[in-house]
């Protein structure tokens, strides 16, 4: 039997996460590389050629002397908490197949309840605004689904309590492989008599 493409594509495992972005320095370089592709470039005139200054973590730009920090304008913006700490964050919670409570967070980042609470809410409204950002193109295949955990003695499958409807929508590429996918929560759907089935918005 052939592999599912989608469950057996390649991730990223924690011992090369560590490799990667074990160290405050190697998440520092990452972002600078990802905010600065081209190299430094000060924010207020332009000007590519600034000095660290250590003290601070800050760079000031030589010609205006304007500085910023490496976070500022980005969801690090501010934070009281290492880079590696928010990288090993993202990490957990775009690897867990069936997501991860805040709680669980906690305890993997060991850090308080609320800080991962909040840290879980940012990433999560982050991720949703870039794939809003990016509408789904090509064949796109559209199918019912629905989200939730089991319970002990109650209704299972379809519809069962507890469980979340959802319009499911996958962008494949021409020869069927799956691209990206799109999950839209709604209140519900509807079985008409000729076998369609429609959905309630909420």
């Amino acid at each position: 039997m052939a592999r599912n493409m989608v469950q057996f594509q390649k991730g990223l495992s924690m011992v090369e996460f560590l490799k990667n972005y074990g160290t405050e320095e190697a998440c520092r370089k990452s972002v600078f590389q990802l905010r600065w592709p081209n190299g430094f470039q000060c924010p207020k005139c332009g000007n590519s050629t600034c000095c660290e200054l250590k003290s601070r973590k800050v760079f000031q730009c030589h010609r205006c002397h304007h500085q910023t920090s490496l976070t500022a304008r980005t969801i690090f913006d501010r934070t009281k908490l290492p880079l590696s700490t928010w990288f090993l964050a993202i990490f957990l919670l775009t690897q867990s197949k069936t997501g991860m409570s805040a709680l669980a967070l906690a305890r993997h980042l060991g850090v308080q309840y609320n800080t991962a609470w909040l840290l879980k809410q940012k990433l999560m409204q982050t991720m949703r605004e870039r794939d809003d950002s990016k509408p789904l193109t090509g064949p796109v295949q559209v199918d019912d689904a629905y989200w939730g955990g089991e319970h002990r003695g109650g209704k299972r499958g379809r519809g069962a309590d507890g469980k979340t409807p959802f319009v499911a929508a996958v962008a494949c590429s021409a020869d069927g492989r799956p691209l990206a996918m799109r999950m839209t929560p709604v209140a519900g759907f509807r079985k008409h008599p000729w076998g369609l089935v429609s959905c309630i918005s909420r």
